[in-house]
């Protein structure tokens, strides 16, 4: 029984976190309209940048899990899954940095 409580309670914590971004989303897109102004800067661009950028984090998360499982073999499982996947996350992001501020500057 006690099981059942932690997933009822993730579901709900989803839920308000969700309904709270989605009244507050539109608390904001009403009050620009009723001053006039254009709520179209809430329409996401997905830029070739940022998809850039998130296609290097992910492949770098996923060589942090593949040196995770390399790294559990010599020292405890949970502190080489773990810290391999946050340091390769890491170099990742500034890889990806770099990458788009190489592609920024070519423009």
């Amino acid at each position: 029984m006690e099981g059942l409580f932690i997933p009822i309670g993730f579901f709900l914590a989803v839920f308000a976190i969700l309904y709270v971004y989605w009244t507050t989303r539109t608390k904001e897109r009403l009050a620009l309209v009723e001053k006039g102004l254009d709520a179209g800067i809430f329409k996401g661009e997905c830029s070739q940048l940022a998809l850039v950028k998130w296609g290097i984090f992910l492949i770098a998360i996923g060589i942090g899990v593949v040196a995770g499982f390399a790294l559990s073999r010599a020292i405890n499982e949970v502190v080489a899954f773990f810290t391999a996947i946050l340091v390769c996350g890491g170099l990742g992001l500034i890889v990806a940095y770099l990458v788009t501020n190489k592609l920024l500057n070519k423009e």
